[in-house]
């Protein structure tokens, strides 16, 4: 697949992309402990530093940047002391916040984790996860800021993504030849009917369908029942240290063993996978390649702790290529 990654890359800088989805901005407190608290059974982390990075759909469009592609972010954003930072850090990446939209009472969503020793002690989350009252705003700015050549939807379940705003949004995209894959969260995922592909993990992929994977019949059947339900081109399951499985219509299925050799952390890796998968196809590549491509990225995203997104040199040299 040299000759294909090779052209995948070349072609990322010349792509527009929208991420269409649930923002979110990543606290880190970082310190150390050395005990536990006298007040009750919980260790004491003494806090040396804190750090803010893009999360959710946010991490997405940062991953997509870091790979020179020109990515839009369109969602929700408080007014607030957290969706300025979270402003401020797209800034700092030179990505525009014209796609935020703020719902008068609706504070940014924030997960907030506490890691010591590079470990991760405890998470805190601060959201609203109402639906958003009318896709209108969602729609209007895909179409101001568009067109793209495709649209990720990043589904974290906190409001944006509603039924309706789901249907409007594959409709557009479908309707102008479009490639649009989701990050799925909840549901029997026939909301996501009509998308080109999704990248649920396993764990997502046996809520959905209430098959509990034990053995590679029960994960076949998972990720068929799932190509079926959404009638989409093809579902990527991701499992962790087992790698990945692509399922095609026709009873194609890949399997593709894991690319980490270390695994430090495995926050927003789906976010990795999910920037490359969906960029590698709107360069034209098959739904094979892509996975293998984004599989390459996973096994680069987990070598860091907290979220990471894998530049373009990283990712060519994780698959065996040599940039020009």
């Amino acid at each position: 697949m040299t000759e294909k990654y090779k052209q995948i890359l070349a072609a990322l800088p010349r792509l527009r992309l929208a991420v269409v989805g649930d923002v979110m901005l990543d606290r880190f407190l970082w310190g150390r402990c050395d005990r536990i608290s006298p007040e009750a059974p919980v260790p004491v982390v003494r806090v040396e530093r804190e750090s803010s990075k893009l999360g959710g759909a946010a991490n997405v469009a940062a991953n997509l940047h870091a790979l020179g592609i020109e990515a839009t972010l369109i969602g929700l954003a408080g007014d607030d002391p957290h969706g300025i930072e979270l402003r401020r850090l797209l800034a700092a990446l030179g990505l525009s916040d014209d796609g935020l939209v703020a719902e008068s009472g609706r504070p940014t969503t924030v997960k907030t984790r506490v890691v010591a020793q590079n470990q991760q002690v405890v998470r805190t989350d601060t959201e609203d996860s109402r639906p958003i009252g009318s896709p209108d705003p969602v729609l209007e700015r895909l179409e101001a800021l568009g067109p793209f050549d495709g649209v990720i939807l990043s589904d974290y379940g906190k409001g944006l993504l509603t039924d309706d705003v789901l249907a409007a949004l594959i409709a557009v995209v479908r309707r102008r030849d479009g490639v649009v894959v989701v990050d799925p969260k909840q549901g029997d995922y026939t909301q996501y009917r009509g998308v080109t592909s999704l990248t649920p993990n396993q764990r997502e992929a046996e809520a959905a369908t209430a098959i509990t994977v034990r053995d590679a019949a029960d994960l076949s059947r998972a990720g068929r029942t799932l190509l079926t339900r959404t009638e989409a081109d093809g579902v990527l399951i991701t499992r962790g240290e087992h790698g990945m499985a692509l399922f095609e219509p026709g009873d194609v299925e890949h399997h593709l063993p894991t690319e980490a050799t270390e695994v430090y952390d495995v926050t927003g890796a789906g976010d990795t996978v999910i920037a490359v998968y969906t960029a590698a196809l709107c360069t034209g590549a098959d739904l094979r390649t892509a996975a293998a491509l984004a599989n390459h990225a996973a096994g680069v995203a987990v070598r860091e702790v907290g979220t990471a997104a894998v530049t373009r040199s990283q990712l060519a040299a994780a698959a065996g290529l040599l940039e020009d």
